[in-house]
């Protein structure tokens, strides 16, 4: 007899008797989803231009992703936000960046509607739609949706990934990481890498595991319930890590340069038909170095960064086959909707000779060419932190302008694949649709069969603002439905209209032009004068490339466009405009805790983000350590903030007390006890006294005196000369008793864990430090 079932929160069908044998059982309904209901796969790549891929003209080889084109459908007029969290919120929401409150990173949020960084709750997450459908729902890799302030243990964890919809999550939560010592989360809690870099880890071949487990441990259960898979690469985002032998594999394939790259790129796009056959090249960027002006020196090591980074795509499109040969062997492949994407055109964030360490530009240091060279064989390794040239930046858009971070087409059109063998005909087709990424979600539902709810636990939910292109699918003449579409981006501005394109530049075309940095704010009366003549014209049905600026000669067609860029823009909630860039990452935010002069830190706790941690630098501190010596002596970490590009470390090993401080890893400055420390309970102590002004703005932090106490007594201490002004280690918080991310300094082998007993460590950032009058005593009597 089958079991009798009614839906939840209806009336009980069954029979109450006074007795078991006088009753009949009925049991609610459980969740499942329709019959043959298909699995869903959003593949996003981090900072992949146009012209990155394989099947998108590119010598790099990325046959795993090619076989989902040859198999699917490639769209040659995908567009995102020019940078990564807003593009993700609009991947999972089918809203715009501003309607999801996240019109820049979360770290860059301020405090207006479209800009906080909250992601509202009415506008509900495709995880959180196909929960309530029967669907397992897994988020693997990168994250860089919740505000940067509640990414601690304190949570709330309402925003993060198992609060918007996940089950299950496995990565990390900021928008960068350091493929050989990530910070990883799992589900809620953090977690150490199972393997180390010697033993071969990479995150790749970690987050490719972890999406296979999470799809076998459900369907071995339940075979028939689909899945929804929001796998996220930290790849091909900085830092560029990948082994050597996968970087090798392009040996002097570069060595011709940018321009030729370009060349080389954009005929094979022309073959493919990705790109229009009377399309024209755009122009050589202005920032951009001409290859044939660059040293021998500088195409050595401009050409490994490149070797460095193809490598690294190869190495994330063979974890990827992983992924997808793992689908083929359970049966799943033909019925899984893949959508591959990337969430912005490729990077500049190596600047104009790239970088060897990434943290050198977040701290205003300039890089050394003799200095990058002396690295050339380690790019790509754990010991760098590296990013390309501008150079490969403008290449790797092909065929189009600028770059992420800014609205031309290089920076907003991005290479987008969909692949559904049971249920799209066409087989390695193109398709030129204008489309968005908020348009993603309205496709999967269309495909789906499954209409937007109107409410998703208890919240009404808002209009989904993307349009469906699921009728482009197997009909390549079929109209675009997607027809206005805004951008901004930190005060770059553009508006796409029925072929029609309006872009207004922040600073300008190119900095070299505009004679200003990134960042440059705008302010009221700047804006009236952009809007009356910053604002360019391109008619990319026949110019696709944005080449031939003609505002002059179409003036009334351009003050159309600027007013619905500002129609647009109200709607959305644009205003106000803000182009300060990195600037906007020291505004204030609200706090979980308030501020505070004394930081307490356990050990065998979670690391603490940067955004949650004390702030020591440029000011006068104290780090005291309460611990248990056993009578073989202890050696580990006490403390640590930071990693490879930057950081401070206080630690005991060979019996001695030690502080180090890293700085952007162009100095390490060493203090070593003269005494070691003795058994028994102790506190052992640092001090840094500031002794000078940071010159911030060229990348000096403040100098000071670095002092080690043992129980009160000085016991060792140096002049630091300089220190990091701004930005410790980019993908490392502070940590316990142990550091699990990359080593502040080479002395020691992560995790390095304290052996003997941490009470607690105390970080005052009052300025209190310890007198000794004796010592001052001595110093006044040497003077005389």
């Amino acid at each position: 007899m089958s079991l009798k079932e009614y839906k939840p929160g209806t009336t009980f069908p069954g029979v109450i008797g006074r007795t078991f044998d006088q009753s009949e059982p009925a049991w609610p309904k459980p969740l499942r989803a329709k019959e043959s209901a298909p699995n869903v796969l959003f593949i996003v790549l981090d900072d992949t231009g146009f012209g990155q891929l394989g099947c998108y003209g590119s010598p790099i080889r990325t046959p795993n992703l090619n076989s989902l084109a040859a198999g699917g459908l490639i769209y040659s007029n995908m567009h995102t936000t020019a940078l990564c969290s807003p593009s993700r919120s609009c991947i999972l929401t089918g809203r715009n960046h501003h309607s999801n409150n996240m019109a820049c990173i979360t770290e860059g949020s301020t405090g207006y509607p479209g800009y906080n960084g909250y992601i509202p709750f009415e506008n509900g997450f495709l995880s959180e739609i196909l929960l309530e459908h029967g669907y397992n729902t897994y988020a693997i890799g990168k994250w860089h949706l919740t505000p940067a302030e509640q990414i601690s243990a304190a949570g709330p964890y309402d925003r993060w990934p198992l609060g918007r919809g996940f089950e299950r999550f496995y990565g990390f939560l900021g928008g960068e990481t350091h493929q050989y010592y990530p910070e990883l989360i799992n589900d809620n809690h953090s977690v150490i890498p199972p393997k180390t870099p010697k033993e071969g880890y990479t995150l790749n071949e970690d987050l490719a595991d972890k999406a296979i487990q999470f799809i076998a441990d459900a369907k071995q259960v339940a075979p028939n319930k689909p899945f929804f898979m929001y796998f996220c690469t930290g790849a091909m985002h900085a830092p560029h890590h990948v082994p050597k032998e996968w970087a090798d594999k392009y040996k002097g394939k570069f060595d011709d340069g940018w321009e030729a790259y370009r060349e080389k790129t954009f005929a094979r796009q022309k073959e493919l038909e990705i790109v229009p056959k009377d399309a024209k090249l755009s122009r050589h960027d202005p920032d951009v170095k001409p290859w044939e002006e660059c040293s021998s020196e500088e195409k050595k090591l401009y050409a490994r960064m490149m070797e460095v980074f193809a490598g690294f795509l190869e190495h994330t499109d063979h974890h990827i086959g992983r992924l997808l040969q793992f689908l083929k062997d359970v049966g799943e492949f033909e019925n899984t909707l893949i959508m591959v994407i990337s969430d912005n055109g490729a990077s500049s964030e190596g600047g104009s000779t790239g970088s060897v360490n990434e943290n050198l530009f977040f701290n205003n240091v300039p890089e050394s060419l003799e200095e990058n060279l002396s690295l050339l064989d380690k790019l790509g390794g754990p010991e760098t932190f590296n990013h390309y040239a501008w150079g490969w930046t403008f290449a790797g858009n092909t065929p189009f302008r600028r770059w992420k971070r800014e609205t031309y087409r290089g920076g907003v059109s991005d290479p987008f694949i969909i692949h559904w063998p049971r249920g799209i005909k066409a087989r390695g087709e193109v398709r030129n649709q204008y489309a968005h990424i908020i348009d993603m979600v309205p496709t999967v539902l269309d495909c789906l069969g499954i209409e937007p709810p109107t409410a998703i636990k208890g919240v009404t939910q808002s209009p989904i603002e993307g349009v469906s292109f699921s009728h482009t699918l197997d009909d390549s003449s079929a109209p675009t439905r997607h027809h206005t579409q805004y951008f901004e981006m930190m005060g770059h501005r553009s508006l796409y209209h029925d072929g029609w394109r309006a872009v207004c530049p922040w600073p300008g075309p190119s900095f070299v032009e505009a004679g200003k940095p990134f960042g440059e704010p705008i302010y009221a009366e700047k804006l009236t004068e952009l809007d009356a003549k910053g604002w360019e014209l391109y008619n990319v049905q026949k110019d696709w490339t944005e080449n031939r600026n003609i505002a002059a000669e179409n003036r009334p067609k351009l003050i159309e466009m600027i007013a619905t860029w500002y129609a647009e823009a109200g709607k959305y909630n644009v205003l106000p405009i803000d182009s300060r860039g990195v600037l906007r990452l020291a505004d204030e935010r609200p706090q979980i805790a308030a501020d505070r002069t004394s930081y307490i830190y356990y050990p065998e706790t979670q690391p603490v983000p940067a955004n949650a941690a004390v702030k020591a630098l440029n000011r006068t501190h104290s780090i005291t350590a309460d611990v248990e010596v056993p009578p073989e002596g202890a050696e580990g970490i006490l403390l640590a903030h930071g990693g490879i590009d930057a950081g401070y470390s206080f630690y005991i090993k060979g019996g001695k007390l030690h502080w180090v401080h890293n700085y952007v890893a162009k100095a390490l400055y060493h203090v070593e006890s003269r005494e070691n420390v003795p058994e028994g309970r102790h506190q052992l102590r640092f001090e840094f006294e500031v002794t000078g002004k940071p010159d911030v703005a060229n990348g000096k932090g403040a100098p000071g005196k670095a002092q080690l106490y043992i129980d009160g007594k000085l016991v060792g201490q140096a002049e630091v000369p300089v220190t990091t002004p701004l930005v410790l280690g980019l993908t490392s918080g502070v940590t316990c008793g142990s550091a699990h991310g990359s080593p502040v300094t080479p002395d020691y082998e992560p995790p390095f864990e304290f052996t003997g007993k941490i009470y607690r460590v105390t970080v005052d950032v009052s300025g209190k430090l310890i007198e000794d009058k004796e010592a001052e005593t001595r110093m006044v009597m040497a003077r005389q």
